[in-house]
């Protein structure tokens, strides 16, 4: 039992640190971060079950983690509320060519990488820009002045 309670403490720990990090942080992983995620995985494992080396204990604790994962998925599903406050809301981060410093700043996003996902998206000045919003996964959506129009249009 005591590696079940761990497994859920260290579950509820490395939730509230993937949400301390950030979303753009995770959104777009390099190398060196994957491999210190696969590490802190590792000791995070290792923490769980203390020196259990057996197959049961790993099992375990596996099985723990993952059933708090889908009981998470299925409240997040279930309680749109509580999915907003578990997983965050939609950010805006350019409204009408204007750039939200404030919103860049606490999802800590510098100008140069907010210029650099617009011309990965196409986009060239931010004056294109209709509405830019980080996802809740991390990911940035461009909305263009010229896509309204076409949507216009075709509708």
């Amino acid at each position: 039992m005591e590696i079940v309670i761990r497994a859920a403490i260290a579950f509820f720990i490395i939730w509230l640190v993937t949400r301390a990090a950030g979303r753009a942080t995770l959104g777009e992983l390099s190398s060196f971060e994957l491999v210190v995620f696969v590490v802190l995985g590792d000791l995070v494992q290792q923490g769980i079950t203390m020196n259990d080396r057996s197959l049961t204990g790993s099992l375990l604790a596996v099985t723990t983690v993952v059933l708090l994962a889908a009981i998470l998925g299925y409240a997040n599903m279930r309680w749109p509320k509580f999915g907003k406050i578990t997983q965050g809301r939609p950010i805006v981060l350019v409204r009408d060519g204007q750039i939200d410093r404030k919103a860049l700043h606490r999802e800590r996003i510098g100008i140069d990488e907010l210029s650099m996902l617009a011309r990965q998206s196409g986009v060239e000045k931010y004056s294109e820009i209709r509405l830019a919003i980080m996802e809740a996964s991390g990911k940035v959506s461009f909305f263009t002045q010229e896509a309204s129009a076409d949507s216009a249009d075709s509708v």
